[in-house]
């Protein structure tokens, strides 16, 4: 089966098809902004839609090729591509703080497993926006690819603490981590570890965790 975007979204004989592409990715996205995404299936946006589940299989032949088409839908808010600054590290923060804000309005895109949907246009509109951050460093292109995979993971591993936050179900388990590290962590026992939560003396972090993180790993995969 080719992927759905290589098959026309149109047969050139027969009638026009009743729903589009589009139309099918925003019912299911509009499901899973409000209940998540094991909400989705292809009986419920079938009946968003106002059709008949099996009547969908004309256009998505699985629940994939649905959730691909809702992620590549949804990729296509970051407006990719665009111009860049010249500015590597400026522009890789700037697609990091654009990835954090598209978790932020559909967390349902955490629950979707790395390369279990094919990768659709935005997708490689936001491949090309990142290599394109990064074209005035002379480094091999396969090292750039992985150093824009690395800034894809990290940013949902913030968006997936932030979600947590958000959802009140970590504070609690927070202070009880906190507590625990205090009363078993002491320079005596554990010298490293101590200073690295209580900061060494004279040292200060600074900065946005979320640009500092990102800035640094980015910076040490590309060696610069």
């Amino acid at each position: 089966m080719e992927p759905i975007w290589l098959r026309p979204e149109r047969s050139p004989h027969g009638p026009a098809p009743e729903h589009s592409r589009e139309r099918i990715a925003g019912a299911a996205i509009a499901l899973a902004d409000v209940s998540g995404l094991a909400a989705v299936s292809m009986r419920k946006v079938a009946n968003a839609l106002g059709a008949g589940t099996a009547s969908l299989y004309r256009y998505v032949t699985t629940r994939d090729e649905l959730v691909a088409l809702m992620v590549d839908a949804v990729n296509g808010e970051l407006g990719y591509p665009r111009p860049t600054t010249g500015d590597w590290r400026a522009d890789v923060l700037a697609i990091g703080a654009d990835l954090r804000a598209l978790y932020g309005r559909h967390p349902w895109l955490l629950d979707v497993q790395p390369g279990t949907t094919a990768l659709g246009p935005n997708g490689v509109a936001y491949l090309e926006q990142g290599l394109a951050a990064l074209s005035v460093l002379d480094r091999p292109a396969r090292v750039k690819l992985e150093a824009i995979a690395m800034l894809s993971g990290a940013v949902s591993l913030f968006a997936r603490d932030e979600a947590s936050a958000s959802s009140g179900s970590t504070p609690d388990g927070r202070a009880a981590t906190a507590r625990y590290l205090t009363a078993v962590v002491t320079p005596e026992r554990y010298p490293y570890l101590a200073a690295a939560l209580g900061g060494a003396p004279g040292e200060e972090a600074g900065g946005d965790l979320f640009e500092r993180v990102l800035g640094n790993l980015i910076g040490g995969l590309l060696g610069t």
